[in-house]
This record gives C-alpha cells, sequence and structure tokens, in this order.
C-alpha cells in the first residue's frame, strides 16, 4: 500500500511543492543473451525502471540508458524512455525467459529478468521542475547489485519529459517511427518547448523519452513529505504481486539479498 503525505509546518518544504502522484516502483535487470548470471554491469543487457501509479491498472516499464540510475550525489543525468504501457501479467511475459531462432547462431536464449528493488514513489512538483523521490522497501539492506546499479536507499530526480517535435541529435535518442504520438492536445502541453514536466500522464505513452538527473539523497527532508514504507518479505512483495513475477521464474536474490544472479 501507498503512503506519501506532506509535513505540515516544514521549514524545509517550499510553499509551491505539490505531490501529483505516488504509487509503487521496481527496477529490474535482464542478462545479456545467453548468459546464465549476471555479474556486474558489463553482464546487463538492460534496466528497467518500473512505475505503477495509485489507482491506475497499467504500468509504465521505462528502460534507461546506462542500464542503472543516474548519481544523485553527483546530479548526473540519464536519457531514458517508455517501453511499454501493460497490465501486469503483460509485463511478466516480456520479462520471462525467450527463445528464439538465428539463421547464423541458430536459437538463442534470452534471460528472464530479475527484480532488484521495490519500494514507494512520489511525483513532487516543485516551482517549475517535476521530481521523482523513492524510498526502498526491498532489499532491506541494499547489496552490491544496488551499489552497481545506482539504486539508493532513497533518493529523488529532477524528471524532464521530452518534446517528440524538437528532435534529437544524429544517433541519439528513438527513431521518429519509435517515438511517442501524442494527441494534439496532449502535445500542446509541450507549447513549443524540448522539455516539459507539469502533467505526469505525458509518461503514459510507448516511446517517450525523458531525462532523469540526480538531485538528492534525503528527499523526505528536501521536499518536506513523509514516503512510508512497509516491511516487505520475500514471501509477501508486491512486485510478485502486482506484476505477477513468479520466484521459480525469476530469481530473487537480487532483490533479497542484493547478490547478482
Amino acid at each position: 500500500m501507498v503512503s506519501v503525505r506532506r509535513r505540515r509546518g516544514d521549514p524545509e518544504a517550499e510553499v509551491s511543492e505539490e505531490i501529483v502522484e505516488k504509487g509503487d516502483i521496481y527496477f529490474a535487470y535482464r542478462p545479456r543473451i545467453e548468459e546464465d548470471k549476471a555479474e556486474d554491469l558489463a553482464d546487463i543487457q538492460r534496466f528497467y525502471m518500473v512505475m505503477k501509479p495509485e489507482r491506475q491498472a497499467r504500468l509504465r516499464v521505462a528502460v534507461l540508458g546506462r542500464k542503472r540510475l543516474p548519481g544523485a550525489r553527483d546530479h548526473e543525468r540519464i536519457w531514458g524512455f517508455i517501453e511499454a504501457i501493460k497490465s501486469g501479467p503483460a509485463v511478466e511475459n516480456e520479462f520471462r525467459e525467450h527463445h528464439y531462432a538465428t539463421r547464423t547462431r541458430g536459437e538463442r536464449t534470452l534471460p528472464p529478468v530479475r527484480p532488484a528493488g521495490e519500494g514507494v514513489y512520489a511525483l513532487i512538483k516543485r516551482g517549475r521542475n517535476l521530481h521523482l523521490s523513492y524510498e526502498l522497501e526491498l532489499p532491506r539492506r541494499p547489496g552490491e547489485v544496488q551499489e552497481e546499479l545506482n539504486i539508493e536507499r532513497q533518493a529523488a530526480y529532477i524528471l524532464s519529459i521530452k518534446n517528440p517535435e524538437a528532435g534529437s541529435p544524429p544517433g541519439a535518442g528513438l527513431s521518429e517511427r519509435e517515438e511517442a504520438h501524442y494527441p494534439k492536445p496532449v502535445e500542446r502541453q509541450f507549447r513549443g518547448r524540448r522539455f516539459a514536466s507539469e502533467d505526469p500522464h505525458l509518461l503514459d505513452y510507448e516511446g517517450a523519452e525523458f531525462i532523469l538527473i540526480g538531485a538528492r539523497v534525503d528527499p523526505e527532508r528536501a521536499y518536506g513529505v513523509d514516503i512510508e514504507t512497509e516491511h516487505e518479505t520475500a514471501r509477501n512483495a508486491d512486485i510478485f504481486r502486482q506484476l505477477k513475477m513468479s520466484p521459480r521464474e525469476h530469481p530473487i536474490g537480487p532483490l533479497i539479498k542484493g547478490e547478482w544472479q
């Protein structure tokens, strides 16, 4: 259950701050093709950030470009995009092990996705910026996996959503075919700017591109909000309930112990 609330009378809180969305957040990775396990960042094919907004049935599956979160302490920037907007069972189907045939190498195996973090998030409008803030519930003690993937116990990032009409440098970003195609009324929210941050529903379109910029490692104090986590275990973790991920299909060592699998 998601519980995020503003603190009253907090001297750190700005009058212009507003919680515009809250929900559950998950981090996961897929090892490279034909790899039985990952042992470091080089063995990862894709890193996922999955957001489940409160009172919404579908999940946002985001892919981060450098296969990790940006460093919150050094204000690093990382590009990402929304790969899918799907129900939990549909996401799990994509996250399973897959086999496919190639002409040159025969049958190839794409390993199943491994969960690497579970927590609660809030999208906070602060001035002109939209901030993504989260706090982990699992693992209880982040390990080597979380350290490699920059998954802090809690952190916050400035989130800016790219205008697909603005274009990208050669070789960067998604192709015109892959990028989001917003309805005209939604597209007007960009008002000709390269990026927008007013409406998180701009993320509810496959192909939506965004930039995450590391901002804080103490979001509760910085934004005057309480992000209340629950005591999760391997038995009752939300990631298995909402994403329908079975521990038999998806190794849980990274999620529970912070160990590579």
